[in-house]
């Protein structure tokens, strides 16, 4: 079993901005290998299916960016999963250019209130992590106004792109290849 998390917002309000990249990519991932997401479950959407041969859960946690812990520590006990091996958290990145995908096995929360929760909540810091970037903030610019803004036309595609991205990368690492997948999609 591997449980894969895209964070975001859960209003309509929220649906096409840079906080919400990791909605997006669970999207395109729920497209891409046929899972639909609706059941409502560990205050998430969740929608349960295979890619490569391997049991996954794809979760939506809908209680806002900052408790998404309380979401992934939820679907993490009940399915008892090893964190450090079978979740993969996908999320935005200020510090990379829009669209750059950049997976981890492990890190600091890097000023990210979504992945502060979840490291609080698992105890830990070593999961998976697909990073989509969603550009630097520009200056004199309020953080939580940048993130919470609109993504242009251009950048929509650019993370589009970036989700289509990790969702070929999550063959990899389903199967407990990310040094694979880092080699093949970092960049």
């Amino acid at each position: 079993m591997y449980i894969i998390v895209g964070l975001g917002n859960p209003e309509r309000k929220y649906e096409n901005t840079r906080h919400n990249v990791g909605f997006i990519a669970i999207d395109r991932i729920a497209e891409k290998y046929g899972i639909d997401i609706m059941e409502n479950k560990f205050k998430s959407l969740i929608g349960k299916g295979q890619i490569a041969g391997q049991k996954v859960v794809l979760v939506k946690p809908q209680t806002y960016m900052n408790l998404s812990g309380e979401a992934v520590r939820a679907a993490a006990d009940y399915f008892k999963v090893d964190p450090k091996t079978e979740i993969c958290i996908i999320y935005d990145d200020t510090s990379m250019d829009v669209g750059k995908v950049r997976i981890r096995k492990q890190g600091s929360a890097g000023g990210h209130n979504g992945i502060k929760s979840i490291i609080a909540h698992l105890g830990s810091d070593t999961f998976v992590r697909a990073k989509i970037g969603i550009g630097e903030k520009p200056p004199r610019f309020d953080l939580a106004d940048y993130v919470l803004g609109q993504l242009t036309a251009d950048d929509r595609k650019a993370v589009e792109a970036a989700a289509d991205k990790v969702a070929d990368a999550m063959t990899h690492l389903v199967a407990g290849e990310v040094d694979e997948a880092m080699n093949d999609y970092n960049g």
